[in-house]
C-alpha cells in the first residue's frame, strides 16, 4: 500500500529524532502539573465511578506520598469527591506503566530530542522487580518503595546521567541480542547500567542499588516508552494524517490519537489480553488492557517485532492473532534510519490498519481487575480497527 502524502510526512517528522535521556524534572516543574491532579495511562475515565481498582490504588498511594492524604481511605474519599483529579498522562506528555500513576513532586525521567531541542516527555522511574506502583496495589511496600526510588535511587541515578545517554543506540542493542523493547527488555537494561556505572564519578557505591538494577530488566522499558512517545509527538499536527502519535488503557477503555487531530482519543472498550496467568485465579479476574506501553506497538516494536526476541515470541507466540505477521508490515509506515541493520519497519497508520483489518498486537502484563493480586501474568492484546476507523473517519479522508 502506498503511503498517503500526510502520514509520510508525519513519519519522517518522527523518524528525524534523537531521544536522550538527560535530566529529571518533577512533573510539576516539567508540565505544570497541579498538586491535585495524578496521571494515569490511556485515555480519560468518564467519572470517578469508572477509575479502574488498580489504578485507584496507585493513586491513593501517590496521593499518600505526595501528602495530599494522610491515608489511602482519605485519598479514595478526596479522588471520588473530585477534590484529587484523574487525567491521562499522554495529555501532558508523560507516559507511564501499566497501572502507576504521577503526582505533582514526583521525579520524572526527561526525555529530549538532541537534535531540535525544545520538545520532551517524560516518564517515571521504573519500579522494577518491587513491589511497585504499576502493579495497582494498595499497600504499606509499595508506598515505601516509590518513596526509596524517589530519593535514595534517584540519586543514584542523577549522578550517572553527565550529559546525558542517547536512547537509540540502547535500543537497537537490546533489538540485536533479543529484546523487543517492551515486554523483554535484559540487554538494553543492561547496556543502560553500564553506561550509568561508567558515567558515575568513582562508579556505583550503593549496594543496595546495584542489587536493585541487576534484578530489574524493566528499568529500559519506561525511558524507552518516553523515546517513543517523544518521536510520536514530533509527528503531531500534519493535516490530514493518520499516523499513530498515541495509544494506552486505563483498563475500561483503550484509544489511539493521530497526528491530523492532536489531543483527540478515539477509544473502545477496553478486553483483557489472552494470556497465561502465573497465579491460581480464575480467568475473569483479568483486567482490561492498561498501560501507556502501548506506544512500543504503535511505534511497530514490542509484539509487532517479536520475530527478533526468540524468548518473547516463545513465551507470548501462541496468544499472536493469526495474522500477526502481516500486521508487522501492513500496519507499519517505514524504514528508520537507526534500525536499518535489523530490517524491520517502524510507525504506524490508522489508514494501514483500516486497510489491514485490524490494530497492532500489543504485549501486556495481565492486572486483577479487582486490585488484589497485582499482576496476574503476561498475554497478547489484540487491538481492534474500529478506533482507528474512527480516526479515519474523524480526518474525512
Amino acid at each position: 500500500m502506498t503511503l498517503h502524502l500526510a502520514d509520510q510526512l508525519a513519519f519522517d517528522r518522527a523518524m528525524v529524532t534523537q531521544p536522550v535521556w538527560n535530566r529529571f524534572n518533577s512533573a510539576a516543574d516539567a508540565v505544570g502539573l497541579a498538586d491535585n491532579v495524578l496521571l494515569h495511562a490511556g485515555p480519560a475515565f468518564s467519572s470517578p465511578a469508572q477509575i479502574t481498582a488498580p489504578i485507584l490504588n496507585s493513586a491513593c498511594v501517590s496521593a499518600v506520598w505526595e501528602g495530599l492524604a494522610r491515608d489511602f481511605d482519605q485519598a479514595e474519599a478526596m479522588i471520588m469527591a473530585g477534590e484529587i483529579k484523574m487525567h491521562p498522562a499522554q495529555d501532558h506528555d508523560v507516559v507511564t506503566p501499566l497501572a502507576a500513576v504521577v503526582s505533582a513532586s514526583m521525579p520524572l525521567h526527561t526525555v529530549y530530542d538532541a537534535w531540535r531541542g525544545q520538545t520532551r516527555v517524560f516518564a517515571p522511574i521504573n519500579g522494577g522487580a518491587r513491589p511497585s506502583l504499576r502493579l495497582g496495589l494498595r499497600s504499606e511496600a509499595v508506598l515505601e518503595h516509590i518513596r526509596w526510588l524517589n530519593t535514595r535511587f534517584l540519586d543514584v541515578l542523577q549522578n550517572g546521567l553527565a550529559e546525558g545517554i542517547a536512547l537509540v543506540p540502547l535500543a537497537v542493542e537490546g533489538l540485536m541480542g533479543g529484546d523487543d523493547c517492551h515486554g523483554r527488555t535484559p540487554v538494553a537494561g543492561k547496556a543502560l547500567v553500564a553506561e550509568l556505572k561508567d558515567r558515575t564519578p568513582g562508579g556505583i557505591r550503593d549496594e543496595e542499588a546495584l542489587e536493585f538494577m541487576e534484578s530489574s530488566p524493566s528499568l529500559f522499558l519506561n525511558l524507552w516508552m518516553a523515546a517513543t512517545k517523544l518521536m510520536m509527538k514530533l509527528a503531531e499536527g500534519v493535516e490530514g494524517s493518520s499516523f499513530v502519535t498515541a495509544a494506552g488503557g486505563n483498563g475500561q477503555e483503550v484509544g489511539i490519537q493521530i497526528s491530523g487531530l492532536p489531543g483527540q482519543w478515539f477509544t473502545v472498550p477496553a478486553t483483557p489480553p489472552k494470556g497465561r496467568f502465573d497465579t491460581d485465579l480464575p480467568q475473569d479476574r483479568a483486567l482490561g488492557a492498561i498501560g501507556d506501553s502501548a506506544v512500543v506497538e504503535a511505534f511497530g516494536l514490542g509484539a509487532m517485532a517479536i520475530e527478533l526476541s526468540p524468548e518473547q515470541k516463545k513465551t507470548l507466540g501462541a496468544y499472536l492473532p493469526d495474522n500477526s505477521e502481516a500486521r508487522m508490515t501492513g500496519l507499519s509506515a517505514g524504514a528508520h534510519p537507526y534500525f536499518r541493520a535489523l530490517d524491520i519497519r517502524l510507525g504506524s497508520t490508522a489508514r494501514g490498519a483500516v486497510a489491514q483489518g485490524s490494530g497492532p498486537a500489543i504485549g501486556l502484563g495481565i492486572l486483577d481487575r479487582m486490585g488484589q493480586a497485582g499482576r496476574l501474568g503476561g498475554g497478547v492484546y489484540d487491538m481492534p480497527v474500529d478506533p482507528f476507523s474512527a480516526a479515519v473517519k474523524a480526518l474525512g479522508a
